[in-house]
């Protein structure tokens, strides 16, 4: 069955951090409905055999009138963030979706263990906004992974969220050595928190060399692998 694709018209671009930009975006045809913690493919014309495919997540939950808003970093010498930075509002871009399975497990039975690096948070701010604007009250800890201290993605939006819902508690770490920094530092933090404590329900997001340690952390922690939702986008 061949793929569904539509053009969509970018309506904003913003600067989010100096290396990470927010593109609102419409699709033409039709609106697509999903839920948060899925992603759309992009379609770009750059590469040896456009088109090159992109996967971005959600960053902000469905709304009435169709738009996307979709977040990325620029990756250096990346093909596909340098187009992206290129666009501007009016032009147009080509995308797929949704897709994906990164989503509220149900029942919300225990405290949600959210844990994302970097670019990783963009589906955990889509989930969050979701559960907020639902009312539900499921406590909720983010861990906030950056690479610097002006790379937190969200930094004020989580910190407003903590004020207003009391059940949500948002610790930031700042890893500047790559993803074995950041890989002990979560760990460091997740020990006390994890080790000997009722069981949570951990969903993790970032690339595969982040995740994929912490996954195993959870499951020599006795948690079923099925237990650890985790979204990886390399």
């Amino acid at each position: 069955m061949a793929e569904i694709t539509q053009p969509a018209t970018v309506l904003a671009v913003t600067d989010l951090t100096p290396h990470v930009r927010q593109l609102v975006v419409k699709p033409k045809a039709g609106k697509i409905s999903f839920q948060p913690g899925q992603w759309v493919s992009l379609k770009l014309p750059v590469g040896p055999t456009p088109p090159l495919n992109r996967a971005y997540s959600m960053a902000a939950p469905s709304s009435p009138y169709g738009e996307l808003t979709l977040v990325f970093d620029r990756v250096p010498g990346g093909l596909g963030s340098k187009y992206l930075y290129e666009l501007r509002s009016g032009d147009e871009v080509v995308l797929s979706g949704p897709y994906g399975n990164f989503m509220l497990p149900q029942p919300l039975d225990r405290e949600l263990l959210l844990i994302g690096r970097y670019t990783g948070l963009v589906p955990l701010r889509c989930l969050l906004k979701q559960m907020f604007f639902s009312k539900i009250h499921t406590p909720v800890l983010l861990l906030a992974v950056a690479p610097s201290e002006n790379e937190v993605l969200f930094h004020q939006e989580w910190l407003t969220m903590a004020i207003q819902h009391p059940s949500f508690r948002y610790l930031p770490l700042v890893a500047q050595d790559g993803e074995s920094e950041a890989v002990g530092k979560t760990l460091s933090m997740l020990t006390p928190l994890v080790t000997g404590q009722p069981k949570v329900i951990p969903m993790l997001c970032g690339t595969k060399a982040f995740v994929r340690p912490l996954h195993s952390y959870f499951t020599e922690e006795g948690y079923d692998r099925k237990e650890v939702k985790i979204e990886t986008y390399d």
